[in-house]
């Protein structure tokens, strides 16, 4: 997974593109957890993208299975 992009950051957390750097720079921990919750999110993202689509399958097969019984 890439890293957000800083525009994206600048617009999420509401701070300008000297902040991220000096977050960067001065306080590494704190931009890598930022970095990380963005592929936290992501993640979390897809997880939920895929549980929808397989509810979607269960939800067709089953109403294919009660046209058949009918």
């Amino acid at each position: 997974m890439a890293n957000p992009s800083l525009r994206k950051m600048e617009t999420d957390l509401e701070v300008n593109k000297t902040t991220l750097h000096n977050w960067k720079k001065n306080r590494p921990k704190l931009f890598n957890f930022i970095i990380d919750s963005y592929k936290d999110k992501e993640i979390l993202k897809n997880n939920l993208d895929y549980l929808l689509e397989q509810s979607k399958i269960i939800e067709d097969n089953i109403s294919n299975t009660k046209q058949r019984l009918l």
